[in-house]
């Protein structure tokens, strides 16, 4: 159902009640829900049940009450069809066919607004993804964050949020040494193999690239930050960390852009520190009587907030263990002013949530409890020619999101693009994926990016057959559509809304892949049982609409996970 036709009949419920709860304290919180057997109905409800021990009655005679107060009310007309009674006091109703009709008109005439919401105006909402490393390309677990991540931002925006999209780069510690030294390695002759190589150096092509690039003294940009040019100058370690750090950082930028996932912003991890943010955590942390000193490091009381251990936070060096700064930088996140924060990370990162969550609450700034919220992802392994892939020239141990697009788009970097975006949300990001590069290049149902795509495609070709003018279908009668097929059809079209609030309020993006693979085989399905463009001229714009508004949704849900709609496949 419409939206406004669930409210509608929540509506009636009420004013079926009202009556029947006159003079008592007890409130009604009318649900409705689909029933588990379509032959049931299309709408259940269980206020009877839920009520009649308050209210002292038996269900099933609260339910009579209800129904024949349902049926009598003018309201339901043109809406509600039948209502009926089953087992001890479920009411279960059928909506006419002309309110299942009426999603084609309301998505002709919202079009690609069809579907979002104002739920969340006035809200702020941040949610940080990808988060890399400027150590090195980006890896596919990489990807599964940008796709992710993305498509949760777009789905928050479609509820009304004023959604950040933001990149954490951590800048700062022991792997960017590790980075500044393995590029001084290559430009004193060594590589990786050879007795002076470091063993914790990076061993990837790149590594070479960019001591080239140093020696040749070249200046190279990230997306915001200031250039850097390289000295030359072999033993100038900090003129090489700062080269390599843009170098990478510009590299990054360079597969999001042909992953075509933008950024709102980029926070540097070395800001905190510059800017005293990490000192003032400390600070507050300390001040909270939250922290311990003991031999010699100081300690957070993490388990006053569910933790299953204290924690350090100062070592005996005086230096911070990477949750402080992660504190910090989400203390930030709550300053700026965001309602809710979302952190797209691996599954890895599980371990680092109790303590950031405790360090938050103990600071007492009135951060919520839950803040922030965390979607975690498994890991992706790359199947190619039917062997698992392992490692990647450009980056020396891991397949990168680069290698991914470009091998499963055969050249195409959008097919790649739209088959790797796709593909890396249709999974719950908690169970691992699988990513078959040889599927994501059929031309099968077996790719189901093809198979959303082509649904969208096969709709243009039949309207181009027809050459008639869309805009003439807002009044057109929908009365025919009867066939079971176009009645799936319909019902789907009008599951789009609440599937975008349900994913966006649960965090699953995958949610709107497995809708669009069902819309497309709900497509398929009428077009080999239908004909569109059949002699009887009610029927055919009746249907002509029906494609109309199914193909907007198509592109509705596909460019919100980033994926193009051809009109030819």
């Amino acid at each position: 159902m419409l939206a406004q036709q669930k409210q509608d009949i929540t509506a009636l419920f009420q004013a079926a009640l009202a009556p029947i709860l006159a003079g008592t304290e007890v409130f009604a919180n009318v649900v409705l829900e689909r029933p588990r057997d379509p032959s049931h109905g299309d709408v259940a409800c269980n206020i009877a049940m839920q009520l009649a021990k308050q209210l002292k009655m038996n269900p099933r005679e609260l339910a009579t009450r209800l129904v024949d107060a349902l049926r009598a009310d003018p309201a339901a007309a043109g809406l509600v069809e039948s209502v009926d009674i089953a087992g001890p006091g479920f009411i279960n109703l059928r909506v006419t066919a002309a309110a299942k009709q009426a999603v084609v008109k309301a998505v002709l005439a919202q079009g690609a607004a069809y579907g979002r919401s104002a739920t969340g105006t006035g809200q702020k909402v941040i949610i940080e993804f990808v988060s890399a490393n400027p150590t090195g390309p980006l890896h596919v677990g990489h990807g599964r964050q940008a796709a992710l991540g993305d498509a949760l931002s777009s789905l928050f925006g479609s509820q009304g949020y004023d959604v950040t999209r933001e990149f954490y780069y951590n800048d700062a510690g022991v792997q960017i040494q590790t980075l500044a030294n393995s590029v001084q390695a290559r430009l004193r002759g060594h590589k990786p193999g050879d007795a002076a190589w470091p063993e914790s150096a990076y061993n990837g092509d790149y590594i070479a690239d960019i001591a080239a690039d140093f020696l040749a003294k070249k200046t190279v940009s990230a997306s915001d930050g200031a250039p850097a040019t390289a000295s030359g100058d072999i033993e100038d370690i900090e003129s090489i960390r700062a080269f390599a750090v843009t170098y990478l950082r510009n590299e990054q930028d360079i597969d999001l852009q042909a992953f075509g996932v933008k950024f709102d912003n980029y926070y540097l991890e070395s800001s905190l520190y510059q800017d005293g943010k990490v000192e003032a955590a400390v600070d507050m942390l300390n001040k909270s009587g939250k922290t311990y000193e003991e031999e010699g490091a100081l300690w957070l009381r993490t388990e006053d907030y569910g933790d299953d251990k204290n924690r350090v936070m100062r070592k005996t060096d005086g230096t911070y263990t990477y949750f402080v700064p992660d504190v910090a930088y989400h203390i930030v996140k709550f300053q700026r002013g965001y309602n809710q924060a979302i952190n797209v990370q691996g599954s890895d990162h599980h371990g680092t949530i109790a303590r950031v969550r405790a360090g938050l609450q103990a600071v007492g700034l009135g951060i919520p409890q839950g803040f922030p919220d965390y979607v975690l992802h498994k890991m992706v392994t790359v199947m190619k020619g039917g062997e698992e892939v392992k490692i990647s020239k450009r980056a020396g141990s891991y397949v990168t999101v680069r290698d991914l697009i470009e091998w499963s788009g055969g050249g195409d970097i959008t097919k790649g693009r739209d088959a790797v975006r796709f593909f890396l949300i249709s999974r719950k990001a908690d169970t691992e994926f699988v990513f078959d590069v040889d599927v994501a290049l059929k031309t099968s149902d077996e790719n189901p990016v093809y198979y959303v795509q082509y649904a969208h495609a096969r709709i243009c070709r039949m309207l181009e057959q027809w050459t008639g003018d869309e805009a003439s279908l807002a009044n057109v009668d929908l009365a025919p559509l009867t066939a079971p097929t176009e009645a799936t059809l319909l019902a789907t079209l009008a599951a789009y809304p609440e599937t975008l609030a349900r994913a966006q309020a649960e965090l699953g993006p995958h949610q709107i892949a497995f809708y669009l693979r069902d819309l497309a085989a709900n497509l398929h399905s009428f077009y080999f049982a239908e004909r569109v463009l059949v002699d009887d001229e009610a029927l055919k714009a009746a249907r002509i609409a029906l494609m109309v508004a199914t193909r907007q949704v198509l592109r509705n849900g596909l460019a919100l996970i980033g994926v193009s709609a051809p009109n030819k496949m």
